[in-house]
């Protein structure tokens, strides 16, 4: 039997073998807090001398294929997700090219300029944890900001 220090000390590994089999890291959380539950639930089972974190790999990996399977077999046949993909469109070719000028504009930006925009109108951070990530004052952020979007302006829609 192993006591529950030892099964800690196997964590980092156990968390890196869900990720790997999710690539999600929120199904790779619930898929080890499910083997750590249930390794102590099932630790007389376990036997002297075994690897101990092959033994909850081991539990790990049968609950992530079970999952898997029961994820084929019943979410598939009635999640609407798989018939939207079918149907889906490419955007039209006006918006590609909008979409090709933003980009090209981007370019031609700074890179602390890019990095201020990225950071807030594509990740949605706010100014104090962009200011918290760049270590740079709040007002530093909006100021970067605003001449960010001005100059994009001008490069997309020039006078």
């Amino acid at each position: 039997m192993f006591n529950n220090q030892e099964l800690t000390t196997e964590m980092p590994g156990l968390r890196s073998f869900a990720r790997r089999l999710t690539r999600n890291y929120h199904e790779a959380d619930d898929l080890l807090q499910y083997t750590l539950l249930r390794a102590i639930e099932k630790k007389h089972l376990f036997k002297e001398n075994t690897d101990l974190f092959k033994w909850t790999a081991k539990i790990m990996y049968n609950r992530f294929a079970s999952d898997h399977r029961r994820k084929i077999r019943f979410e598939t046949k009635f999640d609407p997700d798989s018939y939207l993909e079918e149907g889906a469109i490419d955007a039209s070719q006006e918006s590609q090219l909008e979409l090709s000028a933003v980009n090209e504009a981007m370019r031609k930006l700074s890179f602390s300029h890019q990095e201020v925009l990225i950071m807030t109108c594509v990740f949605g951070m706010s100014y104090q944890e962009v200011a918290d990530c760049l270590e740079i004052a709040v007002g530093t952020v909006r100021s970067r900001l605003s001449r960010a979007r001005e100059q994009l302006q001008e490069l997309i829609e020039p006078a």
